[in-house]
């Protein structure tokens, strides 16, 4: 048997070892860029290639991992969801993160917004009230590799006064109003994203913006999104 068939039955027969190598899910992730984000109109391309790689289905229970690329929230326990992947992917650009920006996320949930945030920008503060997810997304992201988020547990409405001021505040809960703590908190140029409104209803996605001290407010869009929890 001369050398080049030699070779060729060897991948032949390793081939199904190198396939379980594999990341099963890495197919359903460049689709759901491509259908669900690209195709909306998102085009930073530091988002769309943080979403082609994160392994969004390790931020949901195994028992939904195969649900994890679909164009809808999932829910992540403790009455909580992971974001609907095309409006993580607008409220991260709303944001205009960059590797020279710090930012700060209310509701770290699942871990996978903070990700994103992760590979956008160059540090991320995160803030879970709820104890059991606190401490499951800060293992998950330091497992994965994200050194550069440092996540707490604790009440997010006052914000992390410790590392401000932020270019970016992320909020994934629903407030019926702004808290004065975060707007604090934003520095100057910076942006705050967040869902306003009664928590029981539709909520509109808004956008502060400050400059030269003022505050500048804008709506996005109408979005519904879990009540943001207090102690």
């Amino acid at each position: 048997m001369n050398l080049p068939v030699m070779i060729s039955l060897v991948v032949f027969l390793l081939n199904p070892f190198m396939q379980q190598d594999k990341d099963p899910y890495e197919r359903q992730r460049r689709d759901m860029v491509s259908t669900q984000v690209a195709a909306r109109g998102i085009t930073d391309p530091a988002i769309l290639a943080a979403m082609r790689k994160i392994p969004r289905h390790l931020f949901v229970p195994s028992a939904i991992a195969p649900y994890a690329y679909q164009d809808n929230p999932l829910p992540i326990g403790y009455d909580q969801t992971i974001s609907q992947p095309f409006i993580v992917a607008w409220m991260t650009e709303l944001a205009k993160p960059n590797k020279n920006k710090k930012a700060l996320e209310i509701g770290t949930g699942s871990g996978y917004q903070a990700a994103i945030l992760s590979e956008t920008t160059g540090q991320v503060y995160s803030i879970e009230i709820v104890p059991e997810l606190a401490r499951s997304s800060k293992d998950l992201l330091a497992k994965l590799g994200y050194n550069n988020v440092e996540v707490k547990e604790a009440d997010g409405y006052t914000g992390w006064e410790e590392h401000a001021p932020f270019d970016i505040i992320m909020v994934t809960a629903a407030c019926d109003h702004i808290p004065q703590p975060l707007l604090d908190q934003l520095a100057e140029g910076g942006r705050l994203i967040m869902p306003l409104g009664d928590p029981g209803a539709i909520q509109e996605l808004i956008m502060i913006t400050k400059n030269r001290g003022k505050i500048n407010r804008q709506t996005i869009s109408a979005v519904r999104f879990v009540p943001l929890i207090r102690k």
